[in-house]
């Protein structure tokens, strides 16, 4: 399996490719096949299973003898914005409007669980910090969600804002954001993925495609989208989203195949809606 994937990423990959929009609950034991094929074992694949029941993202439905699982609404919502950003968004924001979302917040310094949320929150959302309590995302980013659970001491202030002179915005992107990281990430990526045989020790076209999608959401849903004009020359994540899309195309049939050949479905008796 890809380094430093965790069973609980690759198989929201699967759901996915697979569960995904299907009403459908899968037998255990074809979770168990898939992910051999990966390099997860058995036990660990029940695991993840188990855990992912307990955090409520999966939900099991007994048939007879065997257990079968199906998606939750809070899991349809994660693969529903999965979809949303490899697909259809993209990495690349050439926006000609310079629009961004400003938020300024003030804790009580014994909610430190609350600020460390927050911070998790508005960093999955694309912010970056430009000084202590006030973040910064291109764009202009509906917040609500992000703050709505904080409690009515949190002091939040969210603004739309545009720059001006003399700030320098190329400065203030490369203060606020890890640049050398994620391009380091998405160059990463091209060395594993941009050749003519891709991870060649793969049992088949499903693991190759699992791997690839799922190293690829990792990077994409830490890419806060910032403008191209403030990137640094030659920015990596077009050209790297150009092959996963590519790849994608090319490993699609026979994962189709394998995965059709294992998995055991029954209907999904209450699908969230």
């Amino acid at each position: 399996m890809g380094a430093g994937l965790r069973p609980q990423a690759v198989m929201l990959t699967f759901l996915g490719n697979y569960v995904y929009g299907s009403d459908i609950c899968v037998f255990s034991g074809s979770f168990i096949e898939v992910f051999a094929r990966v390099g997860v074992s058995a036990e660990a694949t029940r695991s993840t299973l188990t855990r992912m029941v307990n955090r409520g993202l999966l939900r099991r439905q007994r048939q007879g003898r065997r257990m079968y699982f199906g998606l939750t609404r809070r899991t349809v919502d994660i693969l529903k914005d999965g979809e949303q950003r490899v697909w259809h968004t993209g990495v690349v924001n050439t926006d000609e409007r310079d629009r961004w979302t400003l938020i300024g917040f003030s804790l009580p310094e014994s909610w430190q669980r609350e600020r460390h949320e927050l911070r998790s929150r508005l960093i999955w959302a694309g912010f970056g910090p430009l000084q202590n309590g006030l973040w910064i995302a291109p764009a202009e980013v509906d917040v609500t969600e992000i703050v709505k659970d904080l409690g009515a001491q949190a002091n939040v202030k969210v603004f739309a804002a545009e720059p001006l002179p003399p700030t320098d915005m190329r400065r203030l992107v490369q203060d606020a954001y890890n640049l050398t990281d994620l391009e380091g990430r998405y160059r990463a990526f091209l060395d594993r993925w941009d050749r003519p045989e891709p991870l060649p020790e793969a049992a088949d076209d499903l693991v190759r495609s699992l791997v690839m999608l799922t190293e690829w959401l990792q990077i994409i849903r830490t890419d806060p989208r910032l403008p191209l004009r403030y990137l640094p020359p030659d920015w990596p994540a077009e050209r790297a989203q150009r092959v996963c899309h590519e790849l994608y195309r090319r490993f699609r049939p026979e994962a189709t195949r394998v995965a059709s050949e294992i998995l055991d479905t029954v209907p999904d008796a209450d699908p969230p809606r």
